[in-house]
């Protein structure tokens, strides 16, 4: 009992004597000027009244004394269409704010603003005065006014008059959009159209959809999160779903981000002008369809940048198809995969005839050994012509096809490195070099058919293999 006595009284004297020796904290101005892990906050574009996600800076006290901050403050005060969190307290103005000496401490910072015409500039600062004198940090971000197409139990999402869509307003899709039967819908340039996770479109039998982007004014169609990150990033939404018979016209546009791009079965679709990239699976997936297009650039697919199922009759016309990934490095990125055979969502195989797949004066190349994929059942049509094309080309097992003395294949090239720019989805620039083998190596008569490059440069002399001259 005495032992227990003592120690008690021992723990007691120690913690008096700890009290008593202990520093007391003091917070002196700042003399030196505070440092941050930005100067500048790029805020994701974001869309009348809705909040934008949350961004955050940094703040250090380089010094080796405690400092308390005089005042943060959002310039604009509790006008502005920002607010910040300072160190686990909302507003926009905080006084005396104290920083340990080599710590740091977080600012989070986000927007919800109210739109004031299709797209403006949200800017503002947050201040921080002290003896050291007055820093800032810059907050930008573009704000656009927005409609909403959102799917619920109780709103099929449904597009049941001929409508037309132009750029004065986004339009953020959530769930599936509808384009009815025999409705047509028309999206003018400018357009920008956004779909959140797990959303897309359908257009239903009979339906069109006219996709009417212009050169400098293309229209975006896209995942809704616009931070950087995601701008190379598949998976943030669905697909563009055509049913049968419906059909799609799509010119100046620019389709990333998604699992499939074109989901086709059955229907016709005509594309010039265009980017399709980034998507999970592919950029067009088509069953027994009919596909033409011109000066069409696509990249960066899982399985294969255009997936052929069941035939069809297919036109690619001075197309730049590459496959480089640095996200999907293990799935197949074909360029083009081509098969008479579909498996249908019964697990049950179909058979189709392909009429025509001609590939002329483009490119379609990978970072794989093959990008080139035909799969032929026997005693099937299987007809193609590859002309004036370069070719990343492995050989027979793989390839499905004889290139070499192929009278499918006519004046075109394999296994050259047809020198694109930039590859890489990030800076994608599917331009080819000036020492490019693809200079100069298109089928006049075939470039007549499509005289202007994707960015209006005519190619009616010394005709470039790809969408640029």
């Amino acid at each position: 009992m005495k032992f227990k006595l003592l120690l008690a009284f021992s723990f007691w004297m120690l913690l008096v004597a700890v009290s008593c020796n202990k520093d007391d904290i003091t917070f002196d101005a700042p003399s030196q000027q505070l440092s941050f892990s930005r100067d500048t906050v790029f805020c994701d574009t974001v869309y009348h009244q809705v909040r934008s996600e949350t961004y955050v800076v940094k703040v250090y006290n380089n010094e080796d004394k405690d400092v308390l901050i005089p005042r943060i403050n959002l310039e604009k005060g509790s006008a502005s269409l920002y607010r910040i969190n300072v160190d686990g307290k909302p507003g926009y103005d905080f006084k005396d704010v104290p920083l340990r000496k080599k710590d740091s401490m977080y600012i989070f910072v986000e927007i919800a603003p109210e739109a004031t015409g299709p797209q403006a500039i949200a800017e503002d600062k947050i201040l921080f005065n002290s003896g050291a004198g007055q820093q800032h940090v810059t907050l930008f971000s573009v704000v656009q006014d927005a409609e909403f197409f959102i799917q619920t139990p109780t709103n099929p999402n449904l597009i049941t008059t001929h409508t037309t869509w132009n750029k004065n307003k986004a339009k953020i899709i959530y769930g599936d959009l509808t384009i009815n039967p025999n409705i047509t819908l028309d999206i003018q340039p400018g357009t920008k159209v956004y779909f959140h996770t797990n959303s897309g479109m359908k257009v239903s039998t009979g339906a069109t959809l006219n996709i009417n982007g212009a050169l400098n004014d293309e229209v975006i169609l896209r995942g809704d999160r616009n931070d950087l990150d995601h701008d190379t990033l598949p998976k943030n939404w669905n697909s563009i779903r055509m049913e049968a018979n419906s059909n799609l016209n799509m010119n100046f546009a620019r389709l990333f981000g998604g699992t499939r791009g074109l989901d086709m079965k059955q229907n016709t679709a005509n594309i010039s002008n265009s980017f399709i990239h980034t998507f999970f699976e592919y950029g067009i997936y088509a069953v027994g369809s009919t596909v033409t297009a011109t000066n069409l650039v696509m990249n960066n697919c899982g399985e294969s940048c255009i997936g052929i199922f069941r035939g069809g009759n297919h036109s690619y016309t001075h197309a730049t198809i590459a496959n480089y990934s640095k996200t999907m490095g293990s799935f197949n990125r074909n360029g083009i995969t081509a098969a008479n055979e579909w498996k249908n969502a019964a697990g049950t195989t179909e058979q189709g005839a392909l009429q025509r797949l001609d590939i002329k004066n483009s490119i379609v190349y990978s970072d794989r050994d093959n990008s080139v994929n035909f799969e032929q059942t026997p005693g099937q049509q299987f007809e193609f012509l590859i002309q004036n094309s370069l070719i990343k080309y492995s050989g027979v097992p793989e390839a499905g096809f004889p290139f070499d003395n192929n009278v499918r294949v006519i004046q075109s090239i394999k296994n050259e490195d047809p020198q694109f720019l930039n590859y890489f989805a990030a800076k994608m620039n599917l331009r080819v070099k000036t020492t490019s083998p693809a200079r100069g190596k298109g089928n006049l008569t075939v470039a007549g058919t499509v005289p202007l490059d994707i960015v209006n440069v005519s190619r009616t002399t010394n005709p470039t293999l790809g969408a640029y001259q």
